[in-house]
């Protein structure tokens, strides 16, 4: 285990934890092992815990092809799983479309603010009019319940099969870009084509989420599969580090959605 720490951030070696004791149960009670709503740096760090057993290995489903968060199942490797293994459900919010305007931020923070935590949700998806999120199943009821207003509007929520899911809009946009150091400040200055300055006024301003959670220093190191949330801007996903140019900065590959 402590060539793994070594790999990921100190503040990771919690979840590096958790998902070792999963991994421990799917291994000494031979069954699988759900967890919650994952992001892409959850996955490569799971990835990785995983990677050298034999007798363990990871699934991973959001609900739909290519989701952005995922229910991780860890199991036996003869375990052949199934989208029911997931207990996710889609549900499809019903509001006045004529008369009202949804958008991602309002949704993600009305279901926040109603007590839901981001681990038991997934992606939230439109093609533009029909709205759509992803929930694990134990939390289906209550979201229909206790949630009837998204902003100003009111809404109410139908079950649909996984498989009628919209075909979301798809705002990445690809974009590469060399820096000094892999600092928050830096890439989200790179990433938004803003001056450094101003990319850290905007972290210790509390304006920036990394992997949905909140960062507030500047230096925070940025790695493989990080999501970086900016308000008023967008987000940014780093994909892959290339290489070092001959000025010795890393060239970066990155995926941007402009607010």
């Amino acid at each position: 285990m402590d060539a793994i720490y070594q790999h990921f951030r100190k503040d990771e070696a919690a979840l590096i934890d958790h998902f070792a004791e999963l991994i421990e149960t799917a291994r000494t009670e031979y069954r699988p092992v759900l967890t919650d709503f994952t992001d892409p740096r959850q996955r490569l760090i799971a990835t990785s815990l995983v990677s050298a057993d034999d007798d363990i290995k990871l699934v991973h489903f959001g609900g739909y092809p290519h989701a952005e968060r995922q229910r991780i199942i860890f199991a036996p490797s003869y375990f052949s799983a199934t989208a029911a293994d997931f207990d996710i459900r889609l549900l499809q919010i019903i509001y006045p479309e004529k008369f009202a305007e949804l958008h991602h931020s309002t949704v993600q923070g009305t279901l926040l603010n109603a007590g839901l935590d981001r681990d038991v949700f997934g992606d939230i998806i439109t093609d533009g009019d029909i709205w759509q999120f992803f929930v694990a199943a134990h939390m289906q009821d209550w979201v229909t319940s206790n949630v009837d207003k998204i902003g100003r509007v009111g809404v109410h929520f139908t079950e649909h099969p996984l498989a009628d899911y919209v075909t979301p809009e798809n705002d990445w946009e690809p974009l590469n870009f060399s820096v000094s150091a892999l600092r928050l400040d830096t890439v989200v200055a790179h990433g938004f084509n803003i001056s450094r300055q101003r990319a850290k006024t905007l972290i210790q301003g509390g304006k920036v989420r990394l992997n949905f959670g909140e960062s507030d220093a500047p230096d925070a190191e940025i790695a493989t599969s990080d999501i970086i949330s900016v308000r008023g801007f967008g987000r940014l996903r780093l994909d892959e580090i290339l290489g070092e140019s001959k000025k010795g900065k890393l060239r970066v590959s990155a995926a941007v959605i402009h607010k």
